[in-house]
């Protein structure tokens, strides 16, 4: 008799800097597969596959990412701390399973998300151990004229200017609820941004737009205009990977 499967989700957290981002590549290593490879050794299924929230690109990290699979509700799955302890000892040191959640049979980890949140992180002064975590800028921008051209970003539009040419979606419309900038107490400077969707490399290329505007003394205004434009050619350049997070993946049916 064929075992009947039940759907959970996996929250994970991962350093990105190893991988060629989130999702299965034929010749590189991506968080995928390594998920997949310590799934497959643990619950002794060489099938399994995940679905994520999202793509992540290369170098980029997570604080807070879910992908979906399908199992038999038997064993260690009936125990998440067991199941967390033994699928942690065979990930890598920088892939971390956090949670364990049995969801129904139609919960999607990619199509049911609401909000999705990222930040970019940048730092001023030299520091060796912030090497693959943030940005380092020898200049300092100006925060609040960067906040005031952030608001141009928010509510429902065709962000097209900021997304990499020929990916394959159906729109580039996306509706954004945040996007701000905070300095710590550090003196460091984070970029916050949640929406409903992101498009392909879309924060970095908003991040290096506003750096612009903040650093190079361009009008406010300019972002209305590259937005406009619906042209990649017309916003700024991509910043590095490695400063960019994504903190969080929102489900009307997960608790926090």
């Amino acid at each position: 008799m064929e075992k009947v499967k039940k759907r959970y989700f996996i929250e994970i957290a991962y350093h990105g800097m190893a991988y060629h981002g989130w999702q299965i590549q034929n010749n590189a290593v991506s968080v995928q597969e390594m998920l997949n490879k310590a799934l497959h050794t643990l619950l002794r299924d060489p099938e399994m596959e995940t679905i994520g929230a999202g793509r992540t690109d290369t170098g980029v990290h997570a604080k807070e990412l879910y992908a979906h699979f399908d199992a038999a509700a038997e064993g260690i799955l009936l125990d998440p701390a067991k199941f967390i302890h033994a699928i942690n000892g065979l990930l890598p040191y920088d892939i971390a399973v956090k949670r364990l959640i049995p969801v129904s049979a139609d919960a999607h980890a990619r199509f049911d998300a609401t909000k999705r949140s990222y930040e970019y992180h940048v730092h001023f002064q030299k520091d060796p151990f912030l090497h693959n975590y943030s940005m380092y800028s020898r200049d300092k921008p100006a925060l609040e004229k960067m906040n005031a051209a952030a608001k141009f970003l928010l509510g429902k539009q065709d962000f097209s200017c900021f997304s990499k040419s020929n990916t394959q979606v159906f729109t580039n419309n996306c509706t954004i609820t945040r996007a701000e900038w905070v300095e710590d107490k550090d003196g460091r400077y984070i970029f916050h941004i949640s929406a409903d969707r992101f498009l392909r490399n879309m924060v970095r290329a908003i991040v290096g737009t506003l750096l612009e505007i903040g650093i190079k003394n361009k009008d406010i205004h300019f972002m209305e205009e590259v937005i406009a434009s619906k042209s990649r050619c017309k916003a700024g350049t991509s910043v590095p990977a490695q400063g960019l997070y994504l903190t969080e993946v929102a489900y009307p049916y997960i608790c926090k």
